[in-house]
């Protein structure tokens, strides 16, 4: 039980508790649906994730044995209906990990890949994959198909379609992940396979605000060099910094980071002991897959540029506020 698992913890390890306490959310419901399935004469067997995915010890944030996950998955799942949890494992010890960001669509994933599905059903409340965000763009279109590669492209870019880690074992045995909606079962919604990039193909718009725009100089304008890149990026990572945007010139380094972790003071302290360092906060980073003229316009349009960057498919935008 829960206060059982609480009165005998003697660790001072906070994801290890983390991943021990939010499990019994997702055990607990199952039971339930499971018990409603076969009272309705839907006979289902449940299931317990943790003793079919195993995992490392990196509690939050695990990664998954995959020999013996495929193995538990074959031996006790194949033949029959069951049901299970989303989003947690176990590591060798037998205590629970968590999969981190997107767990249980990446769960679904690893079931698919160890019975060798034809394709995984994601159910969302929305029509399936958007072309972005409705509650930040106008006029935005039901993406009817994706390859695997875009998914992740505008995944990358901070789109919230579905996690790559997801994505990848589905791309190894060309597994097809439909997204649909649970509010009208019926509805196309979106399929992820290999092919055309979109259908249609269409701009994909994807923003990120509340980021941090960093340009970073040498104090005597001499050139940024590797060796100074590599400083800049150790910096990065000690504070934790998540880089959405860089772009370097001879003389200055231009970067466009998410302070999660509230660390931008001890990274600004960091950098300008050695570099000069202008720093505008509150920036928003707009990114345009397979932009057009009308695209770009719509988004430019009214706003303050910090920086633009393109390439023949996307094009991000730095912009104030």
């Amino acid at each position: 039980s829960l206060k059982g698992t609480m009165l005998r913890n003697q660790s001072k390890n906070h994801a290890f508790i983390y991943d021990q306490v939010v499990s019994h959310g997702e055990l607990l419901s199952t039971k339930i649906v499971a018990s409603y399935f076969n009272a309705n004469e839907i006979p289902v067997d449940w299931m317990d994730a943790r003793q079919l995915i195993k995992t490392d010890q990196k509690y939050r944030d695990a990664a998954v044995d995959w020999k013996k996950t495929e193995n538990l998955i074959i031996n006790n799942c194949k033949g029959k209906l069951f049901l299970t949890q989303g989003f947690i494992g176990s590591d060798d010890n037998g205590f629970t990990t968590t999969l981190g960001r997107e767990g249980s669509d990446y769960t679904a994933a690893i079931l698919a890949y160890a019975l060798d599905a034809s394709h995984v059903t994601i159910w969302k409340d929305v029509p399936g994959v958007l072309n972005g965000d409705p509650r930040v763009f106008e006029n935005t279109v039901l993406l009817e198909q994706i390859s695997y590669r875009e998914a992740i492209e505008l995944a990358f870019y901070g789109a919230s379609v579905i996690h790559p880690k997801t994505l990848q074992p589905l791309q190894g045995k060309q597994i097809e992940l439909r997204v649909n909606s649970f509010l009208d079962p019926q509805s196309q919604g979106t399929v992820i396979k290999d092919g055309d990039a979109l259908k249609p193909m269409t701009p994909c718009y994807i923003v990120r605000k509340n980021l941090v725009f960093l340009e970073i100089s040498a104090r005597d304008f001499s050139f940024i060099g590797e060796h100074n890149i590599s400083d800049i990026f150790h910096q990065l990572s000690e504070s934790k910094m998540e880089v959405g945007l860089l772009q370097n010139s001879a003389i200055s380094f231009t970067i466009c980071v998410e302070d999660k972790y509230g660390k931008l003071s001890e990274l600004l302290d960091d950098l300008e002991a050695r570099y000069k360092v202008n720093a505008v906060s509150d920036v928003s980073l707009y990114t345009i897959r397979h932009h057009s003229d009308n695209a770009i316009e719509s988004i430019e349009k009214g706003k303050e540029v910090l920086l633009r960057q393109r390439t023949q498919e996307t094009l991000q935008l730095v912009v104030k506020g």
